[in-house]
């Protein structure tokens, strides 16, 4: 086994990120968090059913979605929780885009009234809004359909919850709330060396526990491995191109940005994501 220096995982790994909380064994730390977001409208949750990640359209043609972790209550209302690494054109559209799936498969055949159980869509961005960036005080944002006239709720039943992580910038004696907590965790786990005494709860001690890289096998050890330099590959790739405006929309940008990515071994269906090129197109870089 290596040598890595962190004693926790890195929660913006795909590999940290679904082992924590797309999990049957943890799936109580994705309630946990999840009570912290919808508690005081979806009631409290206290059982969810993890569902495929991979959505297919209606059609062969249709473009597929990948969520990272995707779920539903007990009262049937749907989840989908995504964490972003880094900037992406069109974000905000591909977040309505991936509720749309939840959506439909909730259509009935035959006589159906049309009635549908509540869809949340949660996004962890690692990241800030360009249009926020002014603003650094509000961090948590959720988004719901809203009469711009009366400034009331339109529709109650679509929800988009964003949290902009670089903006939280408490430390742990600061910490005040349960959702602090989490929102502190999911930032600073792999700084940490040793378990803060302000985060003690049951439901933490199990998130520590599974954290911890020197409990991991080889398998695990070299997944986590890979899914790190993945991540640091990615977030020097993009990010660098965005701070120098190179993908604002520009197909040169993207072409560029799209070579680098893959000068740094990054998968071709990274690419894609990010920059919106065919599999062809990269191939030929």
């Amino acid at each position: 086994m290596g040598t890595l220096k962190e004693k926790y995982i890195n929660l913006f790994t795909d590999f940290g990120f679904k082992k924590l909380f797309g999990s049957e064994f943890n799936k109580p730390l994705l309630i946990d968090f999840l009570n912290e977001l919808v508690s005081s409208e979806a009631g409290v949750i206290e059982d969810i059913t993890f569902l495929t990640t991979e959505q297919l359209g209606r059609s062969y043609s249709d473009r597929r979605a990948i969520f990272d972790i995707y779920c539903k209550n007990e009262s049937g209302e749907h989840f989908i929780v995504e964490l972003q690494k880094v900037k992406q054109n069109y974000f905000k559209d591909r977040s309505v885009y991936y509720s749309t799936f939840p959506i439909q498969q909730q259509a009935e055949k035959g006589d159906w009234n049309f009635k549908l159980n509540a869809v949340y869509t949660v996004g962890i961005l690692d990241f800030v809004f360009d249009e926020n960036k002014a603003d650094s005080e509000v961090f948590h944002h959720e988004v719901k359909m809203v009469d711009i006239k009366t400034g009331k709720i339109f529709y109650n039943k679509l929800t988009y919850i964003y949290l902009e992580m670089p903006k939280f910038n408490k430390s742990v004696e600061e910490l005040s709330s349960h959702f602090e907590k989490w929102l502190f965790i999911l930032k600073n786990l792999h700084n940490l060396t040793t378990r803060p005494e302000k985060l003690q709860e049951l439901v933490f001690k199990q998130l520590f526990d599974q954290a911890e890289i020197a409990q991991f096998d080889q398998n695990e050890y070299d997944e986590y491995e890979e899914s790190l330099k993945e991540y640091r590959d990615l977030k020097n790739s993009i990010d660098t191109a965005f701070d120098d405006g190179k993908i604002e929309g520009k197909i040169e940008g993207k072409i560029e940005t799209a070579r680098t990515m893959k000068l740094d071994g990054v998968p071709f269906e990274t690419i894609q994501k990010y920059t919106g090129l065919s599999t062809g197109d990269i191939e030929q870089l």
